[in-house]
């Protein structure tokens, strides 16, 4: 689980908490995924803000209502004792349009002693591709 892997982070704990991240929101889970933030947890996601692991809940329900077949890949950038920045990049599928999209960005995750994320900011941008140009399926 997430919140066993606390920090100060290594290079090898860092590493895990990323791939716990990535295979977490590939599961497209709000549930699942809210479970990795503390229950005051802030989030910046572009120009959204709020917080707390219901809203985390139901800004995720949204999304993937919205983003049809997600596929996430997860980076590491860089860490420290408490922090850690990934590069991502996801596909899907737009409900309304049915056009193909993918979002490249980076996040960057602080988190409480617990191993729980209590603040995450999320800058990104989404572009229109081909189907046939999908990286992640």
């Amino acid at each position: 689980m997430s919140k066993d892997i606390r920090p100060p982070f290594t290079h090898e704990s860092a590493l895990a908490k990323v791939k716990f991240a990535e295979d977490a929101w590939n599961s497209r889970d709000p549930e699942r995924v809210s479970l990795g933030y503390t229950v005051e947890s802030n989030w910046q996601n572009r120009a959204e803000f709020f917080t707390g692991r219901e809203a985390i809940k139901t800004f995720l329900t949204h999304k993937w209502a919205r983003e049809l077949d997600y596929k996430l890949m997860k980076e590491l950038w860089c860490f420290t004792d408490n922090r850690i920045a990934v590069r991502f990049e996801y596909e899907y599928r737009d409900a309304v349009t049915n056009q193909w999209m993918r979002c490249h960005g980076n996040e960057y995750w602080d988190y409480d002693e617990e191993g729980l994320m209590q603040r995450r900011v999320m800058v990104g941008n989404d572009y229109p591709i081909e189907e046939a140009d999908r990286k992640y399926k």
